[in-house]
């Protein structure tokens, strides 16, 4: 891929660096070792800092002072809690080798000051916000949609909702691996260019068909964001902080179901539900605008190969090779490349047990969130007699347990793996997320026996929302643990294991709903809740068993990717 204009200005302080390196080792000179390797106990100077505050133009201004406390505190919290922090390769023109301008390079993301690192995440996660929205927000619009094109099909009312997870499937084959040759950004913007035009065909859709095809490809586009956060977290923050940015990144795509719901009723009562898509269309364009203005690639191999080319037009030097390739593998055509990245995700999800295990317990998981978002409406509707416009209420009950298990996953999740890779001589090993999954799963067999039993004697309406309560603080602590363990087991392609998760729990996602409908007909609220919640009960034991043999497990059957 050759490189544009706008990747050059990335490049700018590490051509400089290059120059200043490649003339000291003409002259013969080497470099101090004591300034190209640093502690390791150092590691690089955290974000946030006096060094970085200093930058600041308003000094007496009263945020900036609230940041440089905030921003104090939390690095002096980071440099107790933190692991001895893995250097990054760098530059050696001598031998052709193309890397990093030492541990500090302000172009290394993992340097990147913390307040553009959150940023980032927070954008991105933003992006996720909106596109779960839309895999929801219509839920309670539904009626109106068959009231409008003549339906009477139950089905087909959850399918109109479900196609769009369907669409979460198939995207993220193409899109992770096209993330990690091409960069992050790139992708991210076509995608989100590609989820926007769909949400048009969706607004003017003349029939239920053209909406249901119209509604799998925004899915497909939409997947972009979902995917590749896993990626950007790997990126840009190191192992003892991802737990707490995957809780962050995490908010999106959980939240965006329940508050989908809740806006989408009003909005479809008061304005009609194809006004549901406008609505949608507008936010996001804003936000991908907003994206486009402060993001900026953060892929280290994509960044570095850019670099590569640009220094050897410089330097006319065509032996130069990246830090991060091998330089006894053969070179790979461009479409070799593509199509090793393009399999990697399904070969990701079928050859390593580990993985396959964990997404398909979360998948169920999903399946089961999806599932309580298609009969939720139809409950509500039924039973207690709400109007469509206040159904979304119900929501809340999901919302109140993603917000408690955010705050309790984000304080212990990376607290833990410190204290085990403390306890296990200073190596961290993947399976040390996983603990937290088995306290957390527990909770949600119990919102099905609440739910579901409340619901079948109609107690008050109050009841059945708190029985949802310990479903989402359960689904966050077993889905933000189960993320990380990937991106710890496959930092330099998580994009990929992300979207291995996403392909499958997106199909269950997609699936589940269609089979609840018949089982709630024919075992009731009651009974049909209960199965649904001792098959939850049955999977409990996975977590524990995966953390135990896990690791014995992944290292004898390793994955050549």
């Amino acid at each position: 891929m050759k490189i544009q204009d706008w990747q050059e200005k990335e490049l700018e302080v590490g051509i400089a660096s290059a120059h200043d390196s490649l003339e000291a080792t003409e002259a013969g000179h080497q470099s101090d070792p004591q300034m190209t390797e640093r502690s390791t106990n150092a590691g690089p100077p955290p974000s946030g800092t006096d060094a970085d505050l200093c930058q600041s133009k308003s000094q007496g201004n009263f945020m900036t002072k609230l940041e440089r406390a905030v921003s104090t505190l939390s690095s002096s919290r980071k440099t107790e809690k933190r692991l001895e922090r893995a250097k990054h390769p760098e530059m050696n023109l001598a031998e052709n080798v193309v890397g990093w301008e030492g541990q500090a390079d302000p172009t290394m993301p993992l340097n990147f000051a913390t307040r553009r690192k959150w940023l980032l995440l927070i954008l991105t996660s933003s992006t996720t916000l909106m596109v779960a929205l839309t895999s929801a927000m219509i839920a309670p619009g539904v009626t109106y949609i068959s009231q409008e094109f003549g339906n009477s099909s139950n089905v087909l009312d959850t399918i109109i909702v479900t196609i769009f997870l369907l669409g979460f499937a198939v995207g993220p084959i193409v899109l992770s691996p096209l993330s990690e040759i091409y960069g992050r950004k790139l992708i991210l913007t076509c995608g989100n260019v590609f989820f926007l035009l769909w949400q048009i065909g969706c607004a003017l859709a003349p029939n239920i068909a053209s909406l249901i095809v119209f509604r799998f490809l925004a899915g497909v586009g939409g997947s972009a964001s979902l995917t590749i956060g896993g990626g950007l977290i790997s990126d840009l923050f190191y192992i003892d902080e991802r737990g707490t940015a995957s809780s962050m990144y995490a908010i999106g795509p959980l939240f965006g179901p329940v508050l989908g719901p809740i806006c989408g009723g009003f909005i479809a009562e008061r304005l009609g539900w194809r006004w549901v898509f406008w609505v949608l269309l507008i936010f996001s364009a804003i936000l991908l605008l907003t994206l486009e203005i402060f993001s900026k690639e953060t892929n280290h191999r994509v960044i570095m190969r850019w670099k590569v080319e640009k220094l050897r037009k410089e330097l006319c030097n065509d032996n130069l090779r990246s830090c991060y390739d091998d330089p006894g593998a053969a070179l790979r055509t461009p479409s070799e490349t593509l199509a090793i990245s393009l399999i990697r995700p399904l070969k990701m999800l079928f050859f390593s047990p580990i993985l396959f295990i964990l997404a398909t317990y979360m998948a169920f998981i999903y399946g089961l969130q999806y599932l309580l978002s298609t009969t939720i409406p139809l409950v509500f509707q039924t039973t207690y007699h709400w109007k469509p416009e206040l159904t979304g209420l119900a929501y809340i009950g999901l919302g109140l347990g993603f917000f408690g298990g955010i705050m309790a996953v984000a304080r212990i999740n990376d607290a833990t793996v410190v204290r085990l890779t403390k306890a296990n001589h200073g190596v961290p090993e993947p399976e040390m997320r996983l603990p937290a999954c088995v306290l957390f799963a527990c909770f949600i067999p119990v919102s099905f026996f609440w739910y579901g039993w409340s619901t079948f004697y109609e107690t008050h309406w109050v009841v059945p929302i708190i029985g949802l309560i310990p479903f989402g603080l359960g689904q966050i602590g077993v889905f933000i643990p189960i993320q990380t363990y990937v991106i710890d087991s496959f930092p330099e392609f998580a994009a990929s294991g992300m979207a291995a998760l996403t392909i499958m729990r997106s199909l269950l996602g997609a699936v589940l709903p269609l089979a609840g409908t018949k089982m709630y007909d024919s075992l009731g609220l009651g009974w049909g809740n209960s199965l649904l919640g001792f098959v939850a009960m049955s999977l409990i034991p996975f977590p524990i068993l995966i953390f135990k043999f896990g690791g014995a497990v992944r290292k004898k059957y390793p994955l050549e990717l």
